[in-house]
């Protein structure tokens, strides 16, 4: 689904005034909220987060970006703010009796939190799909934690029955006036900490209670900073629920931004961010990614893909409305990233930032033509290269190249047909990127005299031309397998096919380069699945 963004409350252009005056309407929700989140109870557990300058991200997109770092919480994320709010106005029978909750793992650890500072019972039904490292923290904070269910709202409908079961205390994460005037104090530290001009602050949403708390703060004391809501493109309840103009449910949704994986947006977020949220943005996993790389090039800090959503639509907006010197503020709401995760965004945070091509390159079968191919590259950074002999005439090559903008990966492919490359660009393919590079090779019966080694190269340019330079015309490359991974070696396999007879050449050959190797030729695994 291409990314994109939806107007909806006023249909201002980037030249015009931030916001429209908020509606009657929106102003007695707004002043309803003030007085609720003026006298909110959080700070017993949570602590007024800074408001920091993303200084590298700023430069780069020409616009003053603020990062309001709820990701430095005691649990990582906003959500004990709401989860506490509630909690300590619960009547001294109510918490005797225990609270539950369900969550996808942020409310999860605001409530156990909570209640292990006010001395009770707290059961959190999370579901299946919760990165280990929520359940692992939820427990370690004295949460008896119930797996169930895909989603969020698979385990809310468990939890609602349990606590009808056993008599506890439902604490809602989002669809609570308690809990979204507990958030809304994120946007008070925010207007207090910038008291200059401030012209969007971008909120991620999954069922709405921050940017409910959020919008009703802002549009009750500063109405003209506009506020928009941030959604992925497979988990945008929201977005459709206000251009609907009812609550619209989900049959589905995307689960790579587990914060804000929710069906069904609450009713009286639903009530307030029509009313208050100036607009949406929706953005993609590759985005998403990106904006991860950047919060981390700023601050060192990693975040989740919630936390990072904010980040990842203000680039978009930058870029779509094509803006320059003005300030915006992204709330990094979360940062329990699973570790496992990491090897993902970084393979994808490329494409989100536009900085790597694919293509499928068709070159002669002949000798030479590698090489001529690789000349053809040039000193661009090759970031990936997968090959395997499979036909007598022509090569099918998967090659990853290291880009600055888009349109560049259009002049490379004008640059290969040039040179008599056929070519296809892959670069905004999900098969390729997700599956196929992972899958080129495979057993060949023209692989004859093949030996296979692994070779360490220096990830510094002209490594790969030092190589095809010394490599023997009589010597023919069959396999190659490489993947840039980010370290100062890069990891290379490939099959040469050496005519019986040229031993003694070739160990001088290998033994000439000081590239580190090892020779994989009786490897039982490449018996069973290349040779």
């Amino acid at each position: 689904m291409a990314a994109g963004t939806t107007r909806t409350r006023t249909p201002t252009t980037p030249t015009q005034a931030p916001a429209q005056p908020v509606a009657p309407k929106g102003q007695r929700i707004a002043a309803d909220y003030l007085k609720r989140i003026l006298t909110a109870r959080v700070y017993d557990v949570a602590r007024e987060t800074a408001l920091e300058p993303a200084r590298i991200l700023s430069r780069r997109i020409g616009n003053h970006v603020l990062l309001k770092r709820e990701d430095q919480q005691p649990v990582f994320s906003f959500k004990l703010r709401g989860a506490y709010n509630k909690m300590v106005k619960l009547a001294p029978e109510a918490l005797a009796r225990g609270v539950i909750c369900a969550s996808a793992g942020n409310h999860a650890q605001g409530v156990a939190l909570s209640a292990k500072r006010l001395g009770c019972r707290a059961v959190i039904v999370m579901p299946v799909t919760t990165p280990r490292l929520k359940i692992d923290a939820v427990q370690a904070l004295g949460g008896e934690v119930v797996l169930q269910g895909d989603s969020y709202s698979d385990a809310y409908a468990h939890a609602v029955q349990l606590q009808q079961d056993q008599g506890l205390t439902f604490v809602h994460p989002f669809d609570d006036p308690d809990v979204i005037a507990g958030q809304g104090t994120v946007a008070m530290e925010i207007l207090r900490q910038h008291q200059g001009p401030i012209d969007a602050v971008f909120v991620a949403i999954g069922g709405g209670g921050l940017i409910s708390g959020v919008a009703a703060y802002i549009k009750a004391v500063r109405p003209e900073v506009r506020v928009i809501g941030v959604q992925t493109a497979d988990s945008d309840a929201m977005r459709r629920s206000v251009t609907a103009g009812k609550r619209v449910t989900l049959a589905d949704v995307g689960l790579f931004s587990d914060g804000t994986a929710v069906k069904l947006v609450g009713e009286e977020t639903f009530r307030i961010a029509r009313t208050l949220v100036d607009d949406y943005v929706v953005v993609d996993t590759d985005a998403v990614c990106a904006a991860i790389k950047d919060v981390f090039q700023d601050t060192r800090s990693i975040l989740e893909p919630a936390g990072a959503l904010g980040v990842a639509a203000i680039k978009q907006y930058v870029a779509t409305h094509r803006l320059k010197g003005q300030t915006f503020v992204a709330i990094t709401c979360g940062a329990n990233m699973n570790f496992d995760r990491l090897r993902f965004v970084a393979e994808r945070a490329e494409f989100g930032e536009q900085r790597e091509a694919l293509f499928a390159v068709t070159i002669p079968e002949e000798r030479g033509s590698f090489k001529r191919f690789c000349e053809t590259i040039g000193p661009r950074s090759v970031t990936e290269f997968n090959y395997r002999i499979s036909d007598q005439r022509q090569a099918h090559v998967f090659v990853g190249l290291a880009i600055q903008r888009r349109d560049e990966a259009e002049r490379i492919e004008r640059l290969f047909v040039k040179q008599g490359f056929a070519n296809v660009n892959l670069t905004d393919d999900e098969l390729a990127k997700e599956h196929v590079r992972h899958m080129v090779g495979g057993r060949s019966e023209l692989a004859r005299d093949e030996r296979l080694f692994r070779f360490e190269f220096p990830e510094r340019p002209g490594a790969l031309m030092r190589f095809l330079a010394a490599l023997h015309p009589g010597w023919n490359i069959s396999l190659f397998h490489y993947r840039n991974q980010g370290a100062d070696y890069g990891r290379i396999l490939v099959g040469i096919q050496v005519p019986a007879g040229d031993e003694a050449e070739f160990d001088a050959f290998l033994h000439g380069l000081a590239y580190p190797f090892v020779e994989e030729t009786h490897n039982p695994v490449y018996a069973l699945f290349l040779r």
